[in-house]
Order: structure tokens, then sequence, then C-alpha cells
């Protein structure tokens, strides 16, 4: 009997040790196909390209072997079900070796962020994760970036005569998801209708937020909300007050129907006006409007809104669901209950106060600033009332819309920097948009002009903020000027465009907005991933990667002597 057990022991040793070269192996593949396929450095005949599908689809069955022998007791056939499914897609359907490549980059992905974010202890996964709501959000982005991707490689999303690429799809769904607008190819040339609608799906998925977007249809089936779904929520939407979140949730819901529904009506009211026919103008209405309510900046037209920089109707359509998008659903949550019981600014909280006084100075200084910047440069032949247009709508558009109605490859010196900045500060919490958010930069400046006059406290509108809001602001601060000055170390070192072109490239992809100076299609494929790495860093947020990291870290519960630095 003893000897049976050390046989069935060595057996299921052997099995683990098995699965675990398999692992490494598959992670060794995956490092393989980025490096090969995705930086083009080698091409593989159709051939080649097939037998190597089969040799990994076959390592994932003995992986899968080994699993069930080494612990056949908590061995559950359904986990397979998905290798299986894309096995026989990249052995038996007909160009689909690269689908089946990114299939298994994003399994082995999926994997590592498992091993290294939640804590190997017993219990389910889902449940350990809904106990990290940073770590939600990262996993909810990066499945819905991998499953379009798969869509937007699908010889129907392309027109005929048209190829995505692995990393084109991936490029491509990551700017929708993340609501930033970089292309590498024309959305409204290359996509069919049914490509165009899945990019349309995954802003409007990214804009809303996956976890507000999934709880929305747990109400709608009629589940209740746990406080874990609560606590995502609210991290999500960037609502630390308590309240009802069931409310939260139909509120935003609403909102965003009801802001796009309008841009639609009007939007179509201009379209109808071109060549287009009903449902053309119909179905570019509807597009456009959630494009720029998500703060996503993808166009059907190839020169984005050039053509209607003097249309009054377009510019105030598109620049106000930019507006409204980007103040963020706790502040339009905020304005519905003031406008229903008296509206007065005093009864507003003191972050929508910080959000609508930000955004309305930014917008004015962006729009002298475009109008002294470009008045001879770009707008040089226009009227007064298009440069004061286009002046205001480059400064509502550049702090993370993506939309142009000027050529950006051709601006000058002093527009690339105040882009610049405009895109690193974004959108405001709980929006639809990125960047630091203008709630971090008012308290840094307060902070700065309380130390100035000498205050211990640092106030705003009569309300004090808290240390631990001003470190996290700090940190977000040094944390995104680290990231891309990193980033932008290393554009200019494989890329050989302009200082210029590399810096207003990364800060558009940072601050999610989307706007170029023509180099994005351009770009190396290594130029390609760090710009996808910089919008999901952008989207997600760098703070909620760190927390997500930092879960499971021992906090300390001492401090040390204090002893001053000199500094300045």
């Amino acid at each position: 009997m003893n000897k049976k057990k050390s046989n069935n022991k060595q057996v299921q040793l052997f099995f683990t040790r098995l699965s675990h070269l398999i692992r490494i192996l598959l992670n060794l593949i995956v490092f393989f196909i980025v490096v090969v396929f995705m930086l083009k450095i080698v091409k593989l005949q159709p051939i080649w390209e097939h037998n190597f599908t089969l040799i990994i689809s076959l390592m994932i069955i003995i992986y899968w072997i080994g699993k069930y022998f080494s612990a056949p007791r908590v061995f559950n056939i359904l986990n397979t079900i998905p290798d299986i499914i894309f096995i026989l897609v990249g052995i038996f359907v007909i160009n689909s070796e690269q689908i089946f490549q990114f299939y298994l980059l994003g399994r082995q992905t999926y994997i590592l962020i498992k091993r290294e974010t939640v804590p190997q202890t017993g219990g389910k996964f889902l449940e350990k994760l809904s106990d990290n709501p940073p770590i939600l959000v990262l996993y909810s982005f990066i499945l819905a970036i991998f499953i379009g991707s798969l869509l937007l490689m699908l010889p129907a999303a392309t027109v005929n005569g048209e190829e995505t690429t692995l990393l084109g799809a991936l490029f491509t769904s990551t700017s929708a998801t993340c609501v930033t607008g970089l292309i590498v190819y024309d959305t409204g040339t290359h996509f069919t209708i049914f490509g165009q609608i899945i990019i349309l799906m995954l802003i409007q998925i990214g804009g809303l937020g996956i976890m507000t977007i999934s709880s929305a249809f747990a109400i709608l089936l009629g589940q209740n909300l746990t406080l874990k779904s609560e606590n995502m929520i609210q991290n999500v939407v960037g609502e630390s007050n308590k309240l009802d979140m069931l409310s939260l949730i139909r509120n935003i819901v609403l909102v965003t129907f009801m802001f796009e529904l309008i841009g639609v009506m009007i939007l179509y009211l201009s379209f109808q006006n071109e060549v287009y026919s009903t449902g053309k103008a119909i179905y570019h209405a509807v597009f456009h409007s959630i494009s720029a309510f998500c703060n996503a900046g993808f166009s059907l037209y190839s020169d984005s809104f050039m053509a209607y920089k003097s249309n009054l109707n377009v510019n105030f359509v598109i620049t106000g669901l930019i507006i409204f998008g980007g103040i963020g659903f706790p502040v339009l949550v905020d304005i519905k209950k003031s406008l229903f019981n008296k509206f007065r600014v005093s009864r507003l909280s003191l972050h929508s106060k910080i959000v609508l006084t930000s955004t309305v100075i930014l917008i004015l200084i962006g729009t002298i600033a475009f109008f002294i910047s470009e008045y001879n440069n770009e707008m040089e032949r226009m009227n007064l009332k298009d440069r004061m247009l286009t002046s205001y709508f480059q400064s509502v558009t550049t702090r993370t819309a993506g939309f142009n109605t000027i050529d950006n490859a051709n601006i000058s010196k002093g527009s690339v920097f105040i882009s610049a900045i405009l895109m690193f500060i974004g959108a405001s919490p709980g929006s639809t948009g990125g960047g630091i958010k203008t709630t971090a930069l008012v308290i840094i400046l307060v902070a700065v002009l309380s130390l100035f006059r000498g205050h211990q406290d640092v106030n705003v509108f009569k309300r004090k903020v808290s240390i631990d809001i001003i470190k996290r602001v700090m940190a977000l601060i040094a944390l995104s000027v680290g990231l891309l000055s990193i980033m932008i170390y290393l554009l200019l070192l494989i890329e050989p465009f302009g200082f210029e072109q590399i810096l207003f490239e990364a800060f558009s992809a940072y601050g999610t907005v989307g706007l170029s100076m023509g180099i994005t299609a351009s770009l190396s494929s290594l130029g390609k991933i760090i710009i996808i790495l910089l919008m999901y860093f952008g989207r997600v947020g760098l703070l909620t990667l760190i927390f997500a990291l930092s879960k499971n870290i021992d906090k300390t519960h001492f401090s040390y002597t204090e002893e001053k630095i000199i500094i300045g």
C-alpha cells in the first residue's frame, strides 16, 4: 500500500513538473511571438506558421494532461474550453494562425498577472479578485482589449483587400477601449461597418467603465449589488462619498445615453444637409456622438472635422459632448440634484466646484493660447470668427478628446507646448477622459500657494484638503512624469521623428487624447507597443496599478526619527 502511494506521489510530482515546464516554455514562446511577429523581425512562411501553431496546440494539450494527473480532485474541465476552442480555430480555420497566437499572448498575460497580483491561497479566483478592486479594473480593461483585438482581426471586420495585423488590431482595440483615438488604420476606409461597430462598442465600454456597465446589467437582471461591487464602482467612477450606488449607476447610464441621444439628434441635422442618405446620416451622428461624449476622438472622416471648422452646429455639439463627458459622472449627478432643488453654486460639493472652475479656466486659457500661437500660422487664412471657433475647439479637444479642425502636423512650437500641458492635465475624475485630472492640478497649485502664504493647511473653497490627498496627488504627478520621461526617451532612441512630434505623441497617448502630428501609423512596431502601454496606463491610472500591486504588502506601523533636509 505504501509503495502504491509512493508511486502515485512520484507520478503526481512528474506531471506537476511537466506542467510547470510547459508553462515556462509557453511564456518563452509568447516572448518569441512578441519579438518575431509583433516587431516583424522575421516573416515565417504560411506552412511554418501553421506548424508553429500545431506545436503550441500540442504543448497546451500536454499542459492540461499534466494538470489533470497532478491534481485530479481540483481539475475542472470547464477551464479547458477556451483553449480547446482556439486550438480548433488555429488548426482548422484558414489563415487564423495570428488569431491563435494573439490568444496565446492574452492567455499567458492573464496567468502572469494572476500569479503576481492575487495571493495563491484558498478560495475562488473571482472572489479573491473582487477583494481587490484596482486589480479588477486592470483585468477588465485587459479583457476588453483582448476580445476587441480578436474581433478586429476577423476578416469580416476589414474591407476586402485590407489586412489587420496582430499589432494593428491590438493598437486599435487599446485605443478604442482606453478612449484615446490614436489610429494606425483609417477607421472609415479600412474597417467595415462590422469593424466600426466593434470599435464603437469598445469606446462605449471604455468610456462608461467596465464595472459600471456590468453592474448596470446586473441591476437590469434584478440582481442586488454587494458591498464589494459598490466599492468597485466607486473606484471606477471616482465617487468617494457614501451614497445609493444603485441610484448612481442608474444616473450614470441615463445621463450618458441622454447626452449621446441629444448629440445624435443635433448632429443628424448637420449631416443630413450633406450628400449622405438618411441612414448614413443617422449612423455618422451616432458614431460621432458616442465618440465625442466618451472623449474617444475616433472619426469616420480621414481629416476628422477639418471640413466642419466653420460649422457652428458641429463645433458646439462636439465640444459640448466632450466637456460634459470630461467633467465626470459625480459632477453631472451633483448638478442634476442641484437643478431640481433650486440651483445654487454653494450647494455643490467641493469636488464639483473644483472641477467646474478648473474646466472653465483651462478652456479659456487654451483658447487664448491657441489663438495667439496659430493666428499667423495654421489659421492665417481664416476670418476672425473661424479663428476664434478653431481656437476654442482646439482648447477643448486637446484635454482628452482627439478630434481636430486644423492640421496638427503643421502647428507651431507654442501650440505643441500648450497642447502637451493640456493633454497632461486631461479631464476630471470619474469621467471618460484620462490625464492626471483637473482636481490634481488644482490641489497641487493650491498647496504651492498655501506654502507661499505661510498657511499651515491647504484650503479650497473654505474647505481643508487632507494630507493623504496631497500625498496621492504628488505621487500621481511624480509617477506620470517618470513614466513619460522613460517612454519619451525610448521613443527618441528608436524613432526617426523630431522631438516635438515624439513629445506630442507620448503626451497624447498618456492623456488618452488621440491627437497626432501624423506619425502614429509610421511608428515602428516597438514604438507602437510603447504607445499602447502609455494609452493603457493613462486610462486605468498609475495609482490604480500601484494600489493593485501593493495590496498584499504588509504596512509598516512605526516611524523613524525626524531630521531636516536642506532644499531649494
